[in-house]
């Protein structure tokens, strides 16, 4: 079986503990979550049939050590379990951008997986899997994308819920990004100021990493391959 690939490229790791590190992305095609704020909605559709070989010779090409794979949601994808396993087996520090509504049970343990776990403004936030906080080990990481203050709110209460500062070592939270409606795809969202989110944290003392997308302050937002 094959992978739908959306795109493979070499850039700037813009967001997690691994921020400002060069990084290839893998990204598949396809999600079945619709945030309010998504800023890839051009991977729901589209993308190259690829195989794991094929996708592991253009990753190894690229010459980078840490490789992210994203989408979209790559975990709808069963190959890309196989494609994990093998580009660890090659030797390259893995790095899972998934969404908190799929198992993590079956992911190579050698990948980190970083795990947006979706707020109510998100629209997403019922999808959310429980059973997945458990999963979690030190390394892997839990991203919140706060859209204003009632998610900020919502998601104090999930760390102590959950104790999510005991699980893990890095829980990042992330100003969501203005974002326009994208007809039949997504709601779209004004965003949020990234001070009042650092200043909500500040006041509280909160343990948690704040994070602005740095590859968006390097490139448009909207460009490609970066």
């Amino acid at each position: 079986m094959a992978l739908l690939v959306r795109e493979i490229y070499a850039s700037l790791q813009g967001e997690s503990s691994f921020a400002g590190q060069p990084c290839t992305f893998v990204r598949l095609t396809g999600c079945d979550l619709r945030c309010a704020w998504c800023d890839s909605a051009f991977a729901f559709k589209g993308g190259e049939s690829m195989s794991v070989a094929a996708v592991v010779k253009k990753v190894a090409a690229l010459g980078v050590p840490l490789v992210e794979i994203t989408g979209g949601e790559p975990l709808l994808q069963k190959e890309v379990l196989p494609l994990m396993t093998a580009l660890g087996d090659r030797g390259f520090s893995l790095l899972l951008e998934t969404s908190g509504a799929h198992d993590l049970s079956p992911v190579d343990p050698r990948v980190i997986r970083i795990m947006d776990w979706k707020c109510p403004a998100s629209g997403e936030d019922r999808r959310n899997l429980e059973s997945n906080v458990a999963l979690l080990m030190p390394d892997d990481e839990v991203k919140f994308v706060i859209a204003d203050r009632g998610d900020y709110d919502w998601a104090k209460g999930e760390l102590e819920r959950l104790d999510f500062a005991r699980r893990v070592r890095h829980i990042l939270f992330s100003p969501a990004g203005e974002m326009p409606e994208v007809p039949g795809e997504i709601r779209g969202h004004p965003g949020l100021a990234p001070r009042l989110l650092a200043e909500w944290i500040l006041a509280d003392r909160l343990p948690v990493r704040f994070q602005l997308q740095i590859h968006k302050a390097i490139w448009p937002p909207h460009q490609r391959g970066v």
